[in-house]
């Protein structure tokens, strides 16, 4: 695990040098607090830059940037996990390996396959590799985002790095506010790829590679793998449940292998405490797991939590989380650098620094949700939506009889929407006609638009699933387990999201993950084998900030302060009158605690990177 970023410039029109590159490297060096290393090629037009978090092979050999057969220089981020697998097939056609990690071998497998190395790596990634025969500078990132690469490709230059923040240190970048991303923020609450917030400034895709001919300033962004929800298997779901358990521990088999302490993140949910009892099983030591605890006891997990860690003897931690913690939103919304409004993330960085104490590598349950319909709120509706399309559509002539009954009407009167706009609409902060000026904007529900219209899935309620795994996922969800975790120097892995656990999730019938009132039906199913029951059947709650308790009497004056002040953004979107009026009816005639905290958090962003 590592930060990487680079500079390279077309037809040799500039030199980089050091003291950019060093700069560049400070930026990200949280991500990599082992090593160091800096390349510039022998015509000064491309630098390379690395951070490294020694993980496996812990010698000099794993040291980056890493050059191969005299050709190749890499500056990698991330874990291959068949890396073995991959290295012995590649010593029999012939090729020779100096280091004992997974870094030579992604060369030498470039080397053999060019772009095409892709579809053969099992892990998350994002690589930077420079062709000193064909001056091409070669990025890709894994297939579902794990690991984030940011850009700005001009007709000079590209400047790429993991986290933005290292982008920003070059002088000549000018900073902008992207207003169309913020419209979009203020919708879904992050910022979908491939905007960032600020202008110029793009995240490569997942699934996607940049390849890019420095001498004729030719370049060729493609997706190179893709979620198929086309093809169903027909099965019993006791032959499901034995897949899905087979894959587990494959994937988390291969998450296990390091050289260095490792553990994991145990809320008591379905997905986390699925990885931690596979994880027991295949551990002769003890597991260390990390919990937060909350005063709250709606929110509270860590009862169920201390049931997986007692039943499989795990060498448990838990955190009291108390509302001054918010204390860390200016340091977060910096090290966040994107718009980023999910208050979890106050959680993820105060776990991740727990578990930092005792290990550097934490396995976590993210994907579980995603690839098996894990939200009810969003999920169940969709369900809803889909299957009685035909009679929901019949009634809306009705909306306007039924003004007695507000909640029917509101329910009526919705389903006039498209399907598309109904879905995103589950899981929105502001509506557009919440949001000042929001026609002067591009309409952020092109992207599920998008999805939705061109699904070529049978089943229309996979749509959903593949929305979330394309832009919920690793724009929020991952984006803040990598910031959150790396700003500690920890490595996060995520078994629910080996790219073949993700394939066999999409053969699954819809009908299979929402079933008989449960979601994750068939997921549950598989693990009542090795979770309690308790544990599996209880309301859905996650690692997240009781915000409406939290955001309110100091943290309702420190909203106050921030929201309210001089060249405040959300004062500059919103106006001060509108502001107010949340804050002052905040937890009294409406739930404001999700938008405030969105535009605190927003303000906030704006304030680290254009103040």
């Amino acid at each position: 695990m590592c930060g990487i970023a680079g500079i390279a410039y077309f037809k040799k029109q500039k030199t980089v040098n050091t003291t950019e590159l060093k700069l560049m490297s400070t930026a990200i060096a949280h991500r990599g607090p082992d090593d160091e290393g800096i390349y510039i090629s022998s015509q000064k037009d491309v630098g390379l830059v690395n951070r490294r978090l020694a993980i496996i092979d812990l010698s000099a050999h794993g040291h980056q940037p890493m050059h191969y057969l005299n050709r190749y220089v890499i500056s990698f981020n991330g874990e291959i996990y068949n890396f073995g697998e991959i290295r012995k097939n590649l010593q029999k056609l012939g090729y020779k390996f100096e280091s004992f990690g997974d870094t030579e071998v992604i060369m030498a497998l470039y080397d053999k396959y060019k772009s095409n190395c892709l579809k053969y790596l099992r892990g998350m990634f994002a690589i930077a590799i420079y062709d000193t025969k064909e001056e091409t500078l070669f990025l890709a990132r894994d297939k579902i985002g794990k690991k984030p690469l940011k850009y700005i490709l001009d007709d000079q230059k590209i400047v790429f790095a993991s986290e933005l923040k290292a982008i920003l240190t070059l002088k000549r970048i000018i900073r902008k506010v992207d207003y169309n991303a913020i419209n979009s923020y203020l919708v879904y609450g992050y910022v979908p790829s491939p905007m960032t917030g600020f202008m110029s400034i793009k995240k490569l895709e997942p699934g996607h590679f940049l390849q890019i001919n420095l001498k004729n300033k030719q370049y060729e962004m493609k997706k190179y793998w893709d979620i198929d929800f086309s093809e169903k298997l027909d099965l019993s779901e006791n032959e499901w449940t034995k897949k899905i358990l087979d894959t587990l521990e494959e994937s988390t088999k291969l998450r296990m292998i390091s050289d260095v302490p490792i553990g994991a993140f145990l809320s008591g949910g379905v997905d986390s405490s699925g990885v931690v009892a596979t994880m027991a099983k295949l551990s002769t030591k003890p597991i260390k797991t990390f919990t937060i605890s909350f005063g709250d006891r709606d929110l509270d997990e860590s009862v169920h939590a201390g049931r997986i860690a007692k039943l499989y003897k795990t060498d448990h931690h838990i955190l009291k989380a108390k509302p001054q913690s918010v204390d860390l939103l200016p340091y977060l919304a910096k090290q966040f650098e994107e718009p980023f409004a999910d208050g979890s993330g106050v959680v993820s960085y105060m776990v991740s620094k727990l578990a930092k104490k005792y290990v550097t590598v934490a396995l976590n349950g993210d994907g579980g949700d995603e690839n098996f319909a894990g939200y009810p709120n969003r999920y169940f509706r969709l369900k809803r939506d889909v299957d009685w399309q035909g009679v929901i559509q019949k009634s809306t002539a009705l909306s306007g009889m039924l003004k007695h009954f507000p909640k029917a009407s509101r329910f009526l009167e919705k389903a006039k929407m498209p399907l598309y706009m109904r879905f995103a609409s589950y899981n929105t902060i502001f509506t557009p006609n919440q949001i000042p000026n929001y026609e002067n904007y591009d309409d952020p529900y092109k992207i599920v638009k998008n999805i939705f219209e061109n699904f070529k899935g049978r089943d229309l309620k996979d749509a959903g699933l593949l929305f979330d795994l394309k832009y919920f996922l690793p724009d929020q969800l991952l984006a803040k387990m990598d910031i959150a975790s790396m700003a500690v120097s920890l490595e996060a892995r995520s078994p629910l999201l080996d790219h073949k656990m993700i394939e066999l999730a999409a053969k699954i019938p819809f009908n299979l993950k929402v079933k008989n009132g449960e979601s994750k039906y068939i997921l549950k199913k598989a693990l009542e084998k090795i979770v309690p029951k308790q544990n599996l059947y209880r309301p859905k709650v996650g690692f997240t900030i009781p915000l409406h308790k939290w955001f309110s009497g100091k943290l309702n004056s420190y909203a106050e302060g921030i929201l309210l002040s001089q060249n405040s953004l959300a004062k500059e979107l919103f106006g001060e009158k509108k502001l107010k009026i949340m804050i002052n009816d905040n937890n009294k005639t409406e739930d404001f605690g999700p938008r405030l905290w969105s535009l605190m958090s927003l303000t906030l962003w704006h304030k680290a990177y254009f103040s």
